[in-house]
């Protein structure tokens, strides 16, 4: 039996912990008369939290485990002595997952970060244990409340890939070989349609350590945005995308126009979403080591008014491929990973950008002296030993 690799839409069932009913104990101790109660709240139940994270990039967990429940709270004791709160349930979910009410079909939270938590079910509070009934006319309660339900839903998680740069093509365009020369991805490569069958991630890693993630998805067809093929259901993957990358087969392998494929490429994704076509984009003319990509170009040119970028994905050295990769670092501008930035403008956009430290710097751009005096690397005095104590 094959075994699914990658799942994009999950129903799930989630049902946070009942909290712990009260206790309704009474104080019965020697030379204690009269003790009065003595019972203590019960704990909150479990939360179930959905939590972003960078190392999961699918929901075939939760397609096999579709349950999430969360522990109950644990019921009061007496001596006043609360019952312990029910664990939190944390569930992993890959970066850009969105959650709706499978019921209502509310929207709910979309989870774009690493590390974001989002509560989604509420644990149940604890009940009331008999102390807090006590009164001076009403000296031994015996009343006590239970713990109170927490709660339950039946969640639609839709996953849509988060990338600087989606590559859209037809099939066997070279979207993957694209990814396999710019990047460490592996994904599949062969020489028949829809090779790839879900989104791969790649990172184009640079010389000054700024880092750009690029999808690849399945191959769109025309009709694509009307459900044919699997360009419905995959080209939400790239609706997150700063940047299209349009990869056309300039050869024409498959018997197909290189314009007409590109003509195509736009109208799908209109259809899909029409935002999308005010977003900057790269044209790619793959397939430039084939003769019959030579005298197709100047055509294509003249059929679109587009001049594409043109390259061979057989050499990762090709200039066509370190063109590609320079005018996508020129569209997004990276910022390199832990740099530090000088901290001129106190606007809120660059106060604190994210992995760039601020850091005093002089309009000459070198580190402030005082920044330096409280860097510990540069702390070279000796600190006194510690004093171990003597066992007496």
């Amino acid at each position: 039996m094959k075994i699914r690799k990658f799942i994009d839409h999950v129903t799930i069932h989630v049902r946070a912990g009942t909290g712990g009913d009260g206790s309704g104990s009474f104080r019965r101790e020697a030379f204690v008369p009269l003790g009065g109660p003595d019972g203590g709240d019960g704990g909150r139940g479990g939360h179930v939290i959905f939590r972003g994270s960078h190392d999961v990039n699918s929901l075939i967990s939760l397609y096999f485990s579709p349950q999430r429940f969360a522990e109950h709270g644990v019921a009061g004791f007496g001596q006043k002595r609360h019952g312990r709160r029910g664990a939190d349930l944390i569930v992993d979910v890959p970066c850009g997952t969105e959650v709706y009410n499978a019921d209502t079909g509310k929207f709910i939270v979309d989870i774009t970060e690493d590390g974001q938590e989002v509560t989604v079910a509420t644990g149940g509070e604890g009940g009331l244990g008999n102390i807090h009934f006590k009164t001076s006319t009403h000296q031994a309660p015996s009343e006590h409340t239970p713990g109170m339900p927490g709660g339950e839903f039946k969640l639609k998680l839709e996953l849509k890939t988060i990338a600087d740069a989606g590559l859209l093509g037809f099939p066997n365009a070279g979207k993957s070989s694209l990814l396999r020369c710019v990047s460490d991805a592996q994904p599949k490569i062969a020489s028949y349609p829809f090779t790839t069958l879900n989104p791969i991630v790649g990172t184009i890693k640079y010389d000054d350590f700024s880092q750009l993630r690029v999808a690849d998805v399945p191959g769109i067809i025309e009709g694509a945005a009307d459900g044919i093929g699997l360009g419905l259901r995959f080209l939400k993957h790239i609706a997150r995308s700063k940047v299209l990358v349009y990869v056309v087969d300039m050869a024409g392998t498959d018997d197909r126009e290189p314009w007409d494929d590109y003509i195509k490429l736009c109208k799908e994704v209109e259809q899909h979403d029409s935002s999308m076509q005010d977003r900057p984009f790269l044209v790619l003319a793959n397939k430039m080591d084939v003769d019959q990509a030579l005298e197709n170009l100047p055509r294509f040119i003249q059929e679109t008014g587009v001049t594409p970028v043109t390259l061979s994905t057989l050499d990762p050295n090709d200039e066509g491929v370190l063109r590609f990769k320079q005018d996508l670092w020129d569209i997004l501008r990276p910022e390199p990973i832990g740099s530090w930035v000088k901290v001129d403008d106190k606007t809120p956009e660059n106060n604190n950008p994210v992995d760039a430290p601020s850091v005093p710097m002089t309009e000459d751009g070198f580190i402030h002296e005082d920044a330096l005096k409280h860097a510990p690397f540069l702390d070279l005095s000796r600190k006194p030993a510690k004093k171990k104590k003597r066992r007496k």
